[in-house]
């Protein structure tokens, strides 16, 4: 008789391999402006190395995203460990900064196959009291696990004299402590045909959700762009700026707006959705507004603040959009929906960041980062616009928690099989 794990140590230990998953997306960006002052590349290099994380993870979501509703969840936690594994082996050895594109690659296409089977499994693994945590766990984890493996790689660069093998070291061991986690855990979804065919990508926009799918485009495109810009594009902005080449200071800047980001996505979820989405967004324009003026008069301060602010916006506008779009879809309609969502929600999180990497080297840092904020405030201008002609009307029954639409696609297999 084999042994697993009780429910409640599953559902513990799964949500900590999880959470691990975004430490180690987060951890390179402090290690990035180490890299730059020792390999001497350029900022627009700097930016591509973070954002094709998002691109090759946004791939995987759209490939892989229901392959553990055929194969098990599982097989596709265990392939994923062990492509994140291999991402942090390269890590750790990696020669020059070509290397480091690949480990990121890798590491993108791990966690964006791991993502979807994670959350399930989270949510599958919960006690009937733990439920409702296992829920805001695998919702919030993402944004916060970014900015806090941002936050403890900055202090391990300030503090020892090789961060990059402690780092990535520790969270290879994490890694390989996660297999023998996932191999003890019961498999919660029974085994059905269409594996192959679950990975053509499909991005579903039905009628009814029309008006609220292309509604959240100007939603979500400046709040990804303000995260983007801070997992990004900040080390470039504090070395060129601000003369600040510290590693925690630089940790401690990309932390911001992805954590403000996952509290916010919790602190808001007693608004309705509409006012949750119409104060993100404004609050997503406050913050490019403090960012810009911040860099205009060189106070780090000021852009911290936009940071925190922006990265509540951020959290808060997806959020809401989300509860918004969810009354309008069908059981079968989710995962095509959610496709389109993660596809505008990526796209604004890493292409922005790479072409405005490229232009720091053309026309300086300064005018390319008032060119990003002047491009996040027109689109919040837009998707503030647009929300208020919605909400004009409006006739939508609000979804009161914050993340039911997302989970209900992730617990449909536990209904199917009750």
């Amino acid at each position: 008789m084999s042994r697993t794990l009780s429910p409640t140590a599953a559902f513990a230990g799964v949500a900590a391999v999880f959470a691990a998953f975004f430490l180690a997306a987060g951890a390179p960006t402090p290690l990035l402006a180490l890299r730059q002052q020792e390999w001497g590349f350029s900022a627009g290099t700097l930016t591509l190395a973070f954002s094709v994380y998002a691109l090759a993870l946004l791939a995987a979501v759209l490939v892989g995203g229901s392959l553990s509703d055929h194969l098990g969840r599982r097989p596709v936690l265990l392939g994923a460990l062990a492509g994140e594994l291999v991402a942090m082996l390269i890590f750790v050895a990696a020669p020059d900064i070509t290397w480091v594109i690949v480990a990121r690659i890798a590491q993108g296409l791990a966690t964006g196959f791991g993502t979807s089977a994670f959350s399930a499994a989270i949510v599958e693994h919960a006690p009937d009291h733990l439920k409702k945590l296992g829920a805001s766990f695998a919702g919030t984890a993402a944004a916060g696990g970014l900015g806090v493996g941002a936050l403890l790689t900055g202090a391990a660069v300030q503090f020892t004299p090789d961060a990059n093998t402690l780092v990535f070291g520790v969270l290879a061991a994490v890694m390989v402590a996660g297999f023998a986690v996932v191999a003890l855990t019961g498999e919660t979804v029974t085994r059905r045909p269409g594996a192959l065919r679950s990975l053509d990508p499909r991005i579903t926009v039905p009628v009814r959700a029309r008006r609220e799918l292309l509604g959240g485009i100007p939603v979500h495109l400046p709040g990804w762009m303000i995260g983007g810009f801070f997992m990004g594009l900040s080390p470039a902005l504090l070395r060129g700026q601000f003369d600040l080449d510290g590693g925690l200071v630089a940790g401690f800047t990309a932390f911001l707006a992805p954590f403000a980001g996952a509290v916010a996505t919790l602190a808001f979820g007693r608004l309705s959705a509409r006012r949750t989405t119409l104060t993100g967004v404004g609050l997503v324009l406050l913050g490019a507004v403090l960012l810009m003026v911040g860099v205009e008069v060189e106070w780090i301060a000021l852009v911290w603040l936009g940071g925190i602010v922006g990265g509540a916006g951020f959290g808060a506008s997806f959020a809401g959009h989300l509860r918004l779009i969810g009354p309008h879809v069908e059981a079968h309609e989710r995962a095509g929906v959610f496709a389109g969502v993660y596809t505008t929600a990526y796209l604004s999180f890493g292409i922005p960041a790479i072409i405005a990497g490229q232009l720091v080297t053309h026309v300086g840092l300064v005018p390319t980062v008032e060119g990003y904020g002047a491009v996040v405030l027109a689109a919040a201008v837009v998707g503030i616009l647009v929300q208020l002609a919605l909400a004009r009307g409006d006739r939508a029954v609000e979804v009161e928690p914050v993340l039911e639409p997302v989970l209900e696609p992730v617990l449909e297999p536990v209904h199917e099989a009750a």
